[in-house]
């Protein structure tokens, strides 16, 4: 099962990513190593017709500075004008961020360009055996090289999911813009996103009483048990997208969520946790309609 990284931005946000793992990554590095060695063989065609000419020595240096052009400048080069993407990790749909999720600069890809190429990969790295017992020994895959630039790889394309999307109820709209949720853990969030995408696929029972007792963990960290009348997926759910909107909200300030959750700024007029019964129909019990 994968495992959300422990990404925090500045302003202790936790971003929920996907760190790239071994696999996903050492098939780009084959990629990017494809790619480089071709450009070698290139610059080794190139370079014969000088030695041609009876210039060894020049051929020689010219040689040495092209491979340290290409195996360090070129992972320097691409991720510092994509923004942390070589051609391999396009087309694996990831990305190199710094650990506090903004994007790298310069001096983070010429760390890492220089750590591949003298410790991780080439020079004292074996082959890369430096790269993959680093990275099968960091909770996040990170190698040498992204421990001494402060970086990380993601994820940007997911496959495909069936998991439904987690809404806001619209009752608890305004309860839910209240709550202090500081004391949420990503794993604990992660165990509630779970089990929201798995409801449709467990008997009602199961569906309670696992329901209950996320409601009583989540109750227990953020203060604020769950309201009278509400079922606890819908409690869950409330708090998980407050929980999102709020972190959309500190990594993009430009954009107006207000607007999603109109209750939400208006407390002078705080809405019911229920609904009022309409005096042209009668209203059951419960106003929260099961998940879909």
């Amino acid at each position: 099962m994968e495992q959300e990284s422990e990404l925090v931005t500045g302003e202790a946000v936790v971003l929920d990513v996907r760190a790239a793992k071994l696999a996903s990554r050492g098939l780009a590095m084959m990629l990017d190593v494809v790619l480089q060695l071709f450009a070698l063989l290139v610059a080794m065609l190139v370079l014969s017709q000088v030695a041609a000419f009876g210039d060894e020595a020049l051929a020689l240096t010219l040689f040495l500075v092209t491979v340290v052009l290409i195996m360090v400048g070129y992972p320097v080069i691409f991720e510092t004008l994509s923004r942390g993407r070589t051609l391999g990790k396009m087309a694996l749909g990831l990305r190199v961020v710094r650990t506090d999720g903004g994007p790298v600069r310069f001096r983070h890809a010429l760390v890492r360009g220089l750590a591949g190429f003298f410790i991780d990969f080439w020079a004292l790295g074996m082959l890369g055996v430096v790269a993959v017992v680093t990275s099968l020994l960091s909770p996040n895959g990170r190698r040498v090289g992204d421990y001494l630039a402060g970086t990380l790889v993601i994820r940007e394309r997911m496959p495909a999911s069936r998991t439904p999307y987690v809404g806001m109820p619209p009752q608890l709209a305004y309860w839910a813009s209240q709550l202090d949720l500081t004391r949420l853990s990503n794993d604990l969030a992660l165990a509630v996103r779970q089990y929201l995408s798995r409801t449709s696929e467990l008997r009602p029972e199961a569906v309670e009483a696992l329901g209950y007792g996320l409601a009583q963990q989540v109750a227990a960290a953020i203060g604020a048990p769950v309201p009278p009348g509400v079922p606890s997926w819908a409690y869950l759910s409330a708090v998980l997208a407050e929980r999102r909107r709020r972190d959309q909200a500190k990594l993009q300030p430009a954009v107006q969520y207000g607007q999603a959750y109109p209750q939400a700024i208006a407390p002078a007029v705080p809405a019911p946790v229920v609904q009022p019964e309409a005096p042209s129909a009668p209203v059951p019990e419960n106003p929260f309609a099961p998940p879909g």
